[in-house]
């Protein structure tokens, strides 16, 4: 059987933490911004670290799992 959970949970946090696409933190003129469609170095360094914080603590802490049979 195959374990999807780690799959699952990193494409959901790689489309939801894109910077621009839902938010970009921090933003061109303000803290946050929403849906702006645009992005800097700062931004990608910043959902870099938030996504490797949050996959970290589903995959390693709380030990998601998905399975097929």
């Amino acid at each position: 059987m195959a374990d999807w959970g780690p799959v699952v949970i990193a494409v959901v946090l790689f489309v939801l933490l894109t910077p621009g696409l839902l938010f970009q933190l921090p933003g061109n003129g303000r803290v946050v911004e929403f849906a702006n469609m645009q992005t800097s170095a700062l931004s990608i360094l910043v959902h870099t670290i938030i996504y490797f914080g949050l996959i970290t603590i589903f995959l390693i802490a709380i030990g998601v799992h998905i399975t097929s049979s």
